[in-house]
């Protein structure tokens, strides 16, 4: 099923997932070399099955990319028979169960942690909840957006001012709560190893939107100050951001003092280089308003490509903004072998950015169809 190393051959999970924050788990999992078996349910399947356009056959891409490297069966909740398949299949095969359903849906029919560790103690149960376990808003049901908003992430995102709220273009907050549930699954297998014990390891959305909302929140906590949005730039750090050139726009990040002076100097800006107002990062930062026009005024004479080579050649870092065409086709992303094709078929997908001893695993079998894999429930066998 995979290529390259497997460091989790040996490891069976099932996921109760559907969207994108169990599934990328999932993903990451299968490509480090999991047995990983999806469950759907049969009336559908996985929401993001409908995602689209575009589809590829009569799939979305969005599917496709989350859930290639698994075995897919469907199960109907409300048949006891399924449930009782699927119940046998865990307490069997599985070590690893994750799921991100709704508060309830398991409960209602008696698949839980509960009831299946205490038949199989091993079992490592991994839960990803919208707003958490505990809480006024435990119960809420809560997507990515919902959480960018609801944690901030959109108040510091965006141009600010009368400008409307922007969210995060990719599903920053359920792909963190795939990342943060595969990080603790690690570590409970871990644990697993001395004592022989399973346990419960739980994330959520809101939790994750949290994380990624460190830095903002210290800023807070030191200043008591709620900081306004700087669109591609950051609030600690001046110049730090994307400027227009003649042609394109690109990215300067002059980080610290040292790469400021460097980017005067390639930029022929003397005088801002010596003024004492921007010799340190604090004091640009507090005199952004005057320093930022002032470099997208000089970088306007410049194309994208005069302006990137000039800056590698002084240090400073820069890149340009690339569309998802350009970055497809760009020679890093190809030299890097990130995008591959699953077996048989001719959709480039992402893999995980990860290498062991210069080999990228990949989970190589194409998405499952809905219910593709079912005779493993009553085999418990890999088909």
């Amino acid at each position: 099923m995979t290529t390259g190393g497997k460091p989790l051959a040996n490891v069976t999970v099932v996921e109760l997932g559907h969207s994108v924050a169990a599934p990328y788990a999932g993903l990451i999992l299968a490509d480090l070399g999991a047995r990983v078996v999806k469950v759907e349910n049969p009336n559908g399947g996985d929401y993001a099955r409908g995602w689209g356009p575009p589809f590829w056959g009569d799939t979305s891409s969005s599917f496709h990319s989350l859930n290639r490297g698994k075995e897919g069966v469907a199960v109907d909740f409300t048949d006891q028979d399924d449930v009782a398949q699927l119940t046998s299949f865990i307490l069997a095969e599985a070590d690893v169960v994750i799921q991100n359903l709704r508060p309830g849906i398991l409960e209602r029919f008696d698949l839980t942690y509960e009831r299946l560790r205490g038949e199989k103690p091993s079992l490592i149960w991994c839960d990803i909840g919208a707003f958490g376990a505990t809480g006024p808003l435990s119960n809420k049901p809560g997507y990515d957006p919902l959480v960018q908003a609801s944690t901030g992430i959109m108040s510091v995102t965006g141009e600010g001012g009368d400008r409307p709220p922007v969210r995060v273009g990719v599903s920053l907050v359920d792909m963190g709560s795939g990342m943060w549930t595969v990080i603790g699954m690690l570590a409970a297998l871990i644990q697993r190893r001395e004592s022989g014990n399973g346990q419960r390891v739980s994330t959520s959305l809101y939790e994750t939107g949290l994380a990624w909302m460190t830095v903002p929140l210290a800023g807070f906590a030191a200043s008591d100050e709620v900081r306004q949005p700087f669109g591609s730039g950051t609030a600690e750090i001046v110049p730090y951001e994307a400027f227009e050139t003649s042609g394109n726009w690109i990215m300067i990040a002059a980080g610290n003092d040292n790469l400021f002076r460097k980017l005067m100097a390639a930029l022929d800006l003397p005088s801002e280089a010596e003024n004492p107002d921007y010799a340190t990062n604090a004091g640009r930062v507090v005199n952004r308003g005057r320093l930022v026009p002032v470099i997208a005024q000089a970088v306007r004479r410049y194309s994208a490509d005069e302006l990137g080579a000039l800056l590698d050649a002084a240090g400073v870092p820069n890149a340009p903004l690339l569309t998802v065409d350009q970055v497809a086709a760009h020679p890093q992303t190809l030299a890097l072998g990130m995008l591959a094709k699953c077996d048989g078929d001719s959709l480039d997908m992402a893999g995980i950015p990860i290498s062991f001893d210069g080999v990228r695993p990949r989970g190589t079998a194409p998405a499952p169809s809905l219910g593709q894999h079912d005779a493993i429930l009553s085999v418990g066998q890999e088909i």
